[in-house]
């Protein structure tokens, strides 16, 4: 059975901005691994535009940033969106019954199944289908923007912490 697992860089007031919070090179290898590793990844809408970045080479990236690129490319994407119409390569889009695909995406496949962006992760949390929560703290202040949790979350227990380089930490958490 696979493990749903969200998680994302949070600054330390509670947001998310993947241009505010750069990650440092450390973090960045720790991604590769992360991506590498992982039986695929459930993106909502706004998420996946973002990541579809990866989805051609750039000629100024560095060695890591290619690494990335290939890691995230192999791996099956799904897509949760009733708005989009088509999706990229290695991705299935899904507009309707969400609970029912992430329950038979849990239960057919083994390994970590990752998901991406809160409006999603709101929304399968209150449905009690996510495994473990990640949060990578930085340590800047925002002051703005989309918050880590959408909503007000059932009790965590914290089950693991690390430091990823000297300013980052990851907190792993579990429905208590």
């Amino acid at each position: 059975m696979a493990k749903l697992v969200y998680g994302l860089n949070q600054s330390l007031d509670g947001y998310i901005d993947h241009q505010a919070m750069s990650p440092s090179p450390a973090l960045f290898r720790h991604f590769i691994e992360q991506v590498r590793d992982q039986t695929g990844s459930v993106y909502g809408r706004r998420m996946y535009e973002v990541m579809r970045y990866w989805d051609e080479d750039s000629p100024e990236w560095s060695a890591d940033e290619h690494e990335y690129a290939v890691a995230w490319r192999k791996q099956p994407k799904w897509v949760v969106s009733r708005s989009l119409t088509s999706v990229g390569p290695n991705a299935t889009l899904v507009a309707d019954n969400v609970e029912a695909v992430i329950r038979e995406l849990k239960a057919e496949l083994k390994g970590e199944i990752e998901v991406a962006g809160p409006e999603l992760a709101r929304s399968l949390g209150d449905l009690g289908l996510i495994d473990e929560y990640r949060i990578y703290i930085h340590p800047v202040v925002i002051g703005h923007g989309k918050p880590f949790f959408a909503a007000a979350r059932p009790p965590l227990r914290l089950v693991a912490n690390e430091m990823i380089d000297e300013n980052i930490v990851r907190l792993t958490y579990v429905p208590a």
